[in-house]
């Protein structure tokens, strides 16, 4: 764990302070969560704060407490200068390092003056004069409960704060079942509910939302789906075609890749995304026990992430993509076969 210069942000947030709080780009439910938690409590204490997200996220996390005060960097650029440039501090949460906001926002950022306050369980993160970082944590959303445990504030958590701060942690945590939940995680949710968090109608508003379309995009990503039993590898392509022939929207591949990983026998899995408009190929990777896809993303992909989640990119077309990454799997088929389940 880093915790740098605390003691001194402390003190700082001692006065009220105009605060910008920024998660990455196509922010999931952990980014969601994290930032409007902090918000909300930030609020309570007196601070003037407004999150920005660098671009759209899902429907599905629409529903949050505050959500409706999010400024888009892509689509609000005016509104998120104006913030940015009265702030007084910038935390950024659920990501590692600048380059995570996209290139629009990176640049306007790093010609911020003021300092940067970072909250993330990412691997190998940027430095910044404040930083609180724990890769052993199960999702930020848990950093910024124990964030607000050591101001000695849970008192101030309410339904709004439970509930964006459970939504993270359920959904990072892939419903409280990836090695990263620990008792200390179902400590805190259990806490949540208590303070107001409705754990049903979370689940049910983040899961239970599915359009048709989504569905059968669904379909056709199983019915893509290879298996690489020799390498205990399984993968799923969804090229462009795909996506349009059912009226893709952002989020709708959210836990695809999930569903290869449930395989018996496979400790590795992939999902290869066409996006033609970025000209790049999106990759998720999952893996089990101690096989690290964020060691693979980061050597090979322009990714990485978690041991066991992770993030990348190619550069190249989904075929050039594909007959890569199966021209790598021979290197790691000890570490696939020692992995464990």
């Amino acid at each position: 764990m880093i915790l740098k210069n605390f003691k001194e942000l402390s003190k700082y947030l001692e006065t009220s302070r105009r605060i910008v709080i920024i998660g990455h780009k196509n922010p999931d439910g952990d980014a969601i969560g994290s930032t409007l938690g902090l918000k909300h409590y930030f609020d309570k204490k007196g601070h003037h704060t407004q999150v920005l997200m660098p671009n759209e996220f899902p429907d599905f996390l629409h529903w949050i407490p505050g959500v409706e005060t999010v400024y888009r960097f892509d689509r609000q650029n005016n509104q998120c200068v104006k913030a940015l440039t009265k702030s007084d501090i910038i935390f950024l949460l659920d990501f590692n390092a600048l380059h995570r906001v996209g290139d629009d926002m990176k640049n306007t950022l790093v010609k911020y003056e003021n300092d940067f306050a970072l909250i993330d369980h990412h691997q190998q993160p940027d430095d910044f004069e404040y930083m609180y970082s724990d890769t052993t944590m199960s999702s930020t959303c848990q950093m910024i409960y124990n964030f607000i445990e050591m101001f000695d504030d849970l008192d101030l958590v309410d339904e709004n704060i439970a509930t964006a701060l459970y939504t993270g942690i359920m959904t990072d945590t892939g419903s409280f079942r990836f090695r990263s939940t620990t008792s200390r995680t179902h400590r805190i949710i259990a806490d949540l509910i208590d303070k107001g968090a409705k754990n049903d109608r979370i689940h049910s508003n983040i899961y239970d939302a599915n359009s048709h379309s989504r569905l059968m995009l669904l379909g056709r990503a199983l019915s893509n789906l290879k298996v690489l039993p020799e390498y205990k590898t399984a993968y799923i392509t969804l090229t462009q075609k795909d996506k349009d022939e059912f009226n893709y929207e952002k989020g709708d591949t959210e836990g695809v890749v999930n569903y290869a990983l449930s395989l018996k026998g496979i400790v590795f899995a992939v999902i290869f995304i066409e996006d033609v408009e970025q000209r790049i190929v999106k990759i998720s990777f999952r893996s089990k026990g101690s096989f690290s896809v964020n060691k693979f993303a980061r050597n090979h992909f322009n990714g990485g992430g978690h041991d066991n989640a992770a993030g990348g990119r190619s550069d190249v077309n989904i075929e050039e993509t594909i007959k890569k990454f199966t021209s790598l799997l021979p290197e790691y088929k000890n570490d696939l076969f020692s992995s464990y389940e």
